[in-house]
């Protein structure tokens, strides 16, 4: 801000009233930012170039847009992609808590067990070890419970436990398990300590020191990583359609080899629908993480400044 007075100050004069009409007279006024207009100006240009490149292009075909959005083909693999992305989530959560504990075990074995996991399937790509769950029937035709390297009670044929969907489901939560343990476990290391040791030294139970001072804390470092990794895995069931399971993409992709001249309106409704789904996940994540921030921060959001949300 810059100030233009009206005349020199005089200092050795009281604050009279006189005094006081010639401080509010001044004139107080922002900083002039030239380069912040032209890059605005710019980047409506932008905006309004790709605007007019969406409209007018006929070769987005904006008509079979709006034939195949709705249609139940694409809706069915839609509530697919959603049942992928809910299980998983759920199962890889369940996992990651697990191993995360197991990490922070005093058992130097329980630890290297949770640290060969979360290394073996963070190095494996993901449609690589779909594509191995998908043929794993060829390794074992049967599966069995029983007694560890001893008599099986019950025995089951591989081919109808493991389903497409139920290959899906498996391959997901696998790999999630292993992003979701580090997202824990540096939730729950983000804790500072001195909280635990006076837990500890009020007799609180080890239980109860996770659920009422770690777990609460930890969860506002969570909530944001685990959200972006759980948009990451809404993107990433669509690569499940190579075994067979067509779910959102698996769909588009079907009906683009069928309908050659519809390739681009097709992905384009894809598109369209993971922006949709990923914007309701983000707006999850704003308002999971304004809960836990309670007490924490008196920061205003961007909405509270708006005015859109007290």
């Amino acid at each position: 801000m810059s100030v233009i007075p009206s005349r020199a100050p005089d200092r050795s004069r009281p604050d009279t009233p006189d005094r006081l009409d010639e401080l509010a007279a001044r004139k107080v006024l922002p900083l002039r930012r030239p380069w912040r207009w032209i890059a605005s100006a710019i980047a409506v240009v932008l905006l309004a170039q790709f605007g007019h490149a969406l409209v007018t292009n006929p070769v987005f075909q904006w008509d079979a847009f709006g034939y195949w959005f709705f249609r139940p083909v694409i809706l069915r693999g839609l509530v697919l992609t959603l049942e992928l992305t809910g299980l998983s989530a759920l199962f890889g959560l369940l996992g990651g808590i697990v191993l995360a504990l197991l990490r922070m075990s005093g058992s130097p074995l329980l630890r290297a067990v949770s640290w060969g996991y979360v290394w073996i399937f963070r190095s494996i790509p993901l449609i690589v070890l779909l594509l191995f769950l998908a043929n794993v029937t060829a390794l074992y035709s049967s599966l069995s419970l029983g007694i560890p390297f001893g008599p099986a009670f019950i025995r089951f044929n591989a081919n109808d436990i493991l389903s497409f969907f139920a290959v899906a489901v498996l391959g997901l939560s696998l790999n999630e398990a292993a992003y979701a343990a580090e997202i824990v476990r540096s939730g729950i290391i983000s804790v500072d300590p001195g909280q635990l040791e006076a837990a500890a030294a009020l007799g609180l139970p080890k239980t109860r020191q996770y659920r009422r001072i770690i777990l609460p804390q930890a969860t506002r470092t969570i909530i944001p990583a685990y959200v972006n990794q759980l948009i990451g895995l809404l993107k990433g069931t669509s690569v499940v359609y190579i075994t067979s399971l067509l779910e959102l993409f698996g769909e588009v992709e079907t009906l683009g080899s069928t309908n050659s001249g519809q390739i681009i309106p097709l992905l384009v409704v894809g598109t369209v629908w993971y922006i949709i789904l990923t914007s309701i996940l983000s707006i999850f994540q704003f308002w999971v993480e304004r809960h836990f921030a309670k007490g924490v921060t008196r920061s205003r959001s961007a909405l509270q400044r708006l005015g859109v949300v007290r």
